[in-house]
């Protein structure tokens, strides 16, 4: 592996602070990248913390075990896709927890050191998977996909306006095998201003976003992440483009409504009950200084919610298991205990 300097994870302080980290509570990862968060999660949580971090990145895992192994059994790193959090859970007995994040970025390893093609300042082959396990790559897009699904790819996740031009370069330039390559044909097709971002910017994005499927994994990781919390538990997104914040701010603003009917009805029929409430109105965003030091936080923005539980046996349930200063805190193996969480904390 090549090496690596840990960076300063983005609004490492206000995810602390939002996530309400106690000493004894139990936290998620979803995005453990390097081990970032995950150290300051573990750190504000000790005594008696516990953490479960997961990333579909090896590379990542990898980095993350040898980081916070000095925290020995209080953390478990999993090498998997957030959008299997349920079943990640289940599987380690892990539920219902006091906080769970997604910091949605790449990581510097991702962009700098991976090899991978996540960024066209690093002449790599066109991969972009999180994981090595997935089948679809972005060169599999760029040189297989037809010129009609290049443009929607680009458009719809790229939020490109010269989408139409750049998959007819792309079409006539085939094949393309390298980040320089493609970089180079979307400014052909664009141009480039200098003193603005370079035009493939958003095509990288948007081939990135396809190639991970990352928009419809978010929506259904968000509603996993609710059925997961217990009572006030605690959920904080990071997002780093409007694809994304869009997605975010859509479904806290739903389900901290009682009622999704549309305005025109003329009674509520949907049955809906509220499972959060908003902790932040407005969106969270890095200081200048954090900026200053970190130039990729600038464009992210953290959105918070807080479980609300109405199930009227689950606030007994909450009490008597998560009571910080309890002894024996660890229940990652307790079958019995874990089926009376879910039935009654769960479950609405």
């Amino acid at each position: 592996m090549r090496s690596y300097t840990v960076h300063t994870p983005v609004l490492q302080k206000e995810v602390i602070e939002t996530l309400a980290v106690q000493p004894g509570g139990r936290y998620i990862d979803c995005t453990a990248g390097t081990g970032g968060h995950a150290s300051a999660i573990l750190k504000h949580s000790s005594p008696g913390g516990q953490l479960l971090g997961i990333d579909a990145d090896p590379a990542a895992v990898e980095l993350a075990c040898k980081r916070l192994a000095g925290y020995g059994s209080s953390v478990l790193i999993v090498n998997d896709n957030f959008v299997n959090l349920e079943s990640i859970c289940t599987e380690y007995e892990f539920s219902p927890v006091h906080g769970i994040l997604l910091d949605l970025g790449l990581s510097s390893l991702q962009l700098s050191n991976s090899g991978r093609g996540f960024s066209f300042q690093y002449a790599a082959p066109l991969d972009m998977r999180f994981s090595p396990n997935q089948k679809i790559t972005a060169a599999d897009i760029v040189n297989k996909y037809s010129e009609a699904e290049l443009v929607r790819i680009i458009r719809d996740y790229g939020e490109e306006t010269g989408s139409h031009r750049i998959a007819k370069y792309i079409i006539n330039e085939r094949p393309i095998s390298t980040t320089v390559e493609l970089a180079k044909v979307v400014e052909q097709a664009v141009g480039f201003k200098r003193g603005r971002i370079h035009p493939a910017t958003r095509t990288f994005q948007a081939l990135r976003i396809a190639v991970n499927n990352e928009l419809s994994n978010l929506e259904s990781t968000l509603s996993q992440a609710v059925n997961l919390l217990g009572f006030e538990g605690r959920l904080v997104v990071i997002s780093y483009h409007s694809l994304e914040d869009r997605i975010v701010k859509r479904f806290m603003q739903q389900e901290a409504k009682d009622c999704i009917c549309p305005p025109e009805a003329p009674a509520c029929n949907c049955q809906h009950t509220a499972t959060i409430k908003l902790v932040n109105k407005k969106v969270i965003t890095p200081s200048l200084e954090e900026i200053s030091r970190n130039p990729r936080s600038r464009s992210a923005k953290m959105r918070v919610a807080e479980r609300i539980v109405t199930h009227p046996e689950s606030g007994g349930i909450a009490e008597r298991i998560y009571n910080p200063g309890r002894e024996n805190n660890d229940i990652w193996h307790k079958p019995s205990l874990m089926k009376e969480i879910l039935r009654t904390s769960l479950v609405l």
